[in-house]
């Protein structure tokens, strides 16, 4: 298998695109792979030029607010009621979905990780997945997951979809590539990317590791959407040109293929006699995405004291309590410390947010030790977190002179819900079970006695 994908990979039999992306975020796109193979001026004409199928894939209520309305038209070798047939039951055991509670005996705490292992097998993207927690209920589309992956195959004829939310992918090691039925996305560390509910896609490696890692968020909720800027105006964070919509693809391929789906924490499979890759134009703004971390334009004090972390905010997917966030994707980019008279680091703090973390590279400016690429950690909601001994010690002697945190890049996950720990995480031999003692250096030093200390 993994020859075949080799020499698919360098081929590209039967697979076709333009080059290139589409910029903009939450844009109504349009692209053809063929000159005159989408519609001009309607979108299901009696015959599609090629002998083209029209179809609709829909991402909201059809009678949703304009401004929250999302669908494509593609136009398709075969419509998707070809791409199914007689399911069968398989089985993911590490993928989990809310509502989900892990069965062991690890007591309530603050956690962390070390990097999964390197799979010892082979396993695609889809056999990489672990859960690490789970929150809300995916029956109600309400919650998330956080799952980590590591592989060492790729998806050759193997597709999938998820009908239970959207996919937030964070690779940590190892570029990939993401194939989705409306283009191909190539997606290296530093960079994400992110799969509508319900679209097809498969995922294959790029360059030469030892094991494609990395993370991801499923969304059960709302779509993830650019956050408000408030009082930050019209620039900076995230800014729209700088997500990017792949151009049409197709996958023409008459081979035995796998179509599986994930539908209510279960998965489904049936055999098909092509790929389901066979989207040749399409128009809409439904659709995949990639954005470069690099491009966010951090914002910060510029005299004294610490912003609240939320200025970090990449993405948000809103829950029905404004200002309270289904999920949050937050990041921890390179940036310049200047404030005056401030503890500068991220202060000591319970929240009402439950908060997953990871590293892609370099350090965490709150923890000096312990926390690596590719590693996790998890303070749920009202348990106290923040610097660890020696990160503290050096901030608070420091000198207070601009600092420029550079090769650093981690993130969070953060939910309005609880994320309750899996299984597998719970025994995960990479558990650092001295977590905790980051924080024992912590002394008092309370005298009694005016003055700082």
């Amino acid at each position: 298998m993994l020859e075949k994908a080799e020499k698919q990979r360098r081929a590209g039999s039967g697979q076709q695109r333009a080059a290139g992306y589409m910029p903009g975020f939450g844009n109504d796109f349009e692209t053809e792979s063929l000159p005159g193979a989408l519609p001009e001026g309607q979108n299901s004409p009696q015959k599609c030029n090629y002998g083209l199928y029209a179809e609709q894939l829909s991402g909201s209520p059809f009678t949703a607010p304009r401004g929250t309305n999302e669908r494509s038209w593609l136009y398709r070798i075969r419509p998707s009621v070809r791409h199914t047939g007689r399911f069968r039951r398989v089985d993911y055991p590490h993928w989990k979905t809310a509502p989900h509670v892990g069965e062991h005996s690890l007591a309530l705490g603050q956690l962390r990780w070390s990097p999964l292992p390197a799979p010892s097998e082979a396993l695609d993207f889809l056999q990489g997945i672990r859960t690490m927690t789970t929150a809300g209920d995916a029956l109600t589309q309400a919650g998330m997951a956080a799952h980590a992956y590591a592989f060492n195959a790729d998806m050759v004829d193997d597709y999938f979809f998820n009908a239970d939310g959207e996919l937030l992918i964070v690779p940590e090691t190892g570029a990939i590539q993401v194939f989705t039925e409306l283009g191909r996305m190539d997606v290296e560390p530093s960079e994400i990317c992110l799969i509508p509910r319900g679209m097809m896609f498969k995922v294959t490696r790029l360059g030469e590791e030892k094991v494609w890692r990395g993370y991801i968020c499923e969304n059960y909720g709302a779509k993830f959407t650019l956050p408000d800027r408030g009082p930050i105006g019209a620039n900076c964070l995230a800014n729209p040109r700088d997500f990017k919509t792949p151009v049409a693809a197709y996958e023409d391929k008459e081979t035995p293929c796998r179509v599986q789906v994930k539908w209510c924490g279960s998965f489904h499979m049936v055999e098909i006699g092509h790929s389901p890759l066979d989207v040749v134009a399409w128009h809409g703004n439904y659709a995949p995405y990639k954005y470069d971390l690099k491009t966010f334009s951090p914002v910060g004090a510029i005299l004294f004291d610490h912003p609240d972390p939320s200025i970090f905010t990449v993405l948000t997917a809103p829950s029905g309590e404004e200002g309270t966030a289904n999920v949050d994707f937050v990041i921890f980019p390179p940036r310049w410390l200047v404030a005056e008279h401030t503890f500068r680091p991220p202060w000591y703090h319970r929240n009402i947010m439950s908060e997953f973390m990871g590293l892609i590279y370099g350090r965490y400016d709150a923890k000096e030790e312990g926390f690596v690429p590719g590693g996790m950690s998890l303070h749920n909601m009202m348990l106290a977190h923040g610097p660890d001994f020696s990160g503290f010690e050096k901030a608070s002697n420091g000198e207070l002179k601009p600092v420029k945190l550079d090769n650093t890049m981690a993130f969070m996950f953060e939910t309005r819900f609880p994320q309750q720990l899996t299984t597998f995480a719970a025994e995960l031999d990479t558990l650092q079970d001295d977590y905790m003692d980051c924080w024992s250096g912590l002394e008092r030093k309370f005298d009694g006695t005016p003055g700082i200390k």
